[in-house]
């Protein structure tokens, strides 16, 4: 839908240093990036806001695929993506040193400030991204407003927060966070390369922990800018000493989690900074206010090992922005009736929903030692392996089947 005249104005500064705007994102981070671009897109006036002009280099999204490429796809963003991303078709999947299968389809590794920084160029006017940071929000059932280090304010009819896990805005408006899972899981990224730099044997590999004691769910390697990139997920206790180890010598400690890795690895060597993540899920509690709406990670974290995340954020994006924001602006007011929409949304639901239950999903099938378990574990992996080697010998059925199902 294209916006009224009315609403396609220049954002203004009057003398007042008063903003006056449609919509005032907060977070120049992916989600509210893309939500600007969008926007802007549809002919709204936004205005993201956001304290850093360079996006950070920040250990975390670092690969697209599956239904993210369709969403991507759909808000016609994908070609942009493969601009700054390293794309590849094929991932061999191993436990131990036996194959599981192989996983075929587009996959893209990038870099998560490679990624904000083509987000934030998808909107090329200047005038809609503002460097600052927001002290307070004040949110109402008409117009919200927001006051800014710099001293200038601003209104708008709808405030996004795409603030992260950063909560103090939130805070200030009676949100809180209610802790779902603490320290649920640790996450581990660095590059690996070989002498020379010799290319591996694989396009992307990715290998499953083997004993549930280890707490190892699996290392997916995958190629980004800059050589091989390496994400180790756990659920394990992040004061465990083996934490330490995987910083100090994450060559060493790697292969004694993985054995079955050295075949395939051959001789490498770490590559730059190794960092890692501490998880805790958790979802916001007093959300549901006039005039304000949260998305992605502002409104609930993610399990990283369970890659749901930039699939929530991604529908949140899609479902506010295409949907209900400019069904919001058709009529005055900004009231709860209407934030409700988006927070019962069914399609946001179902993306919460699923990625609650797969973080807890993983972490059972990954480190819990009850027989109940254990057998699962050994079943999930055997109907894989089994799958595998029939469409080898059918090959084609697998997805006949499937679409059977369906």
């Amino acid at each position: 839908m294209i916006a009224e005249e009315s609403m396609i104005k220049p954002v203004a500064i009057c003398e007042a240093e008063v903003i006056e705007t449609d919509v005032a994102i907060v977070g120049a981070g992916l989600a509210g990036s893309l939500a600007r671009a969008v926007l802007a897109r549809a002919g709204y006036r936004v205005l993201l806001i956001d304290k850093r002009q360079i996006p950070p280099d920040e250990f975390r999204v670092e690969k697209i695929a599956g239904r993210q490429i369709d969403i991507l796809r759909r808000l016609g963003f994908i070609d942009d993506v493969e601009a700054v991303a390293s794309s590849y078709d094929r991932v061999l999947n191993i436990r131990g040193r036996k194959l599981v299968d192989v996983s075929v389809g587009r996959s893209y590794g990038v870099s998560y400030a490679n990624l904000v920084d083509m987000a934030r160029g998808l909107t090329p006017d200047a005038s809609s991204f503002l460097l600052d940071q927001v002290t307070d929000v004040s949110c109402g059932e008409d117009r919200q407003h927001l006051t800014l280090a710099s001293g200038k304010r601003v209104v708008s009819r709808l405030v996004v927060l795409a603030t992260g896990m950063a909560s103090a805005l939130g805070h200030n408006l009676g949100m809180r966070r209610q802790m779902i899972a603490a320290r649920h899981s640790v996450t581990f990224g660095f590059t690996i390369a070989r002498p020379d730099n010799v290319p591996f044997d694989f396009d992307s590999l990715t290998c499953y922990g083997k004993e549930a004691a280890d707490g190892v769910d699996y290392l997916t390697l995958f190629p980004m800018q800059g050589g091989m990139r390496a994400n180790l997920f756990m659920f394990r206790d992040p004061t465990d000493p083996i934490m330490r180890e995987l910083r100090r010598d994450t060559r060493r400690t790697l292969l004694r989690l993985m054995p079955g890795l050295q075949p395939y690895l051959g001789d490498f060597q770490i590559v730059g900074q190794v960092k890692n993540w501490v998880m805790d899920l958790s979802v916001t509690e007093g959300h549901l206010q006039p005039g304000v709406v949260l998305i992605g990670d502002a409104f609930q974290t993610n399990c990283p090992a369970a890659g749901t995340g930039v699939s929530r954020l991604l529908v949140d994006v899609e479902r506010l922005c295409t949907v209900h924001v400019p069904r919001w602006l058709e009529t005055e007011g900004m009231g709860i009736e209407k934030i409700t929409q988006f927070y019962s949304d069914r399609d946001k639901l179902a993306a919460d929903r699923h990625s609650l239950q797969l973080a807890r999903f993983r972490q059972a099938l990954t480190s819990n030692t009850d027989a109940r378990w254990s057998i699962q574990r050994r079943l999930h992996f055997l109907r894989r392996m089994i799958t595998h080697r029939a469409d080898r010998i059918h090959p084609g059925w697998v997805m006949r089947v499937r679409g059977a199902l369906r």
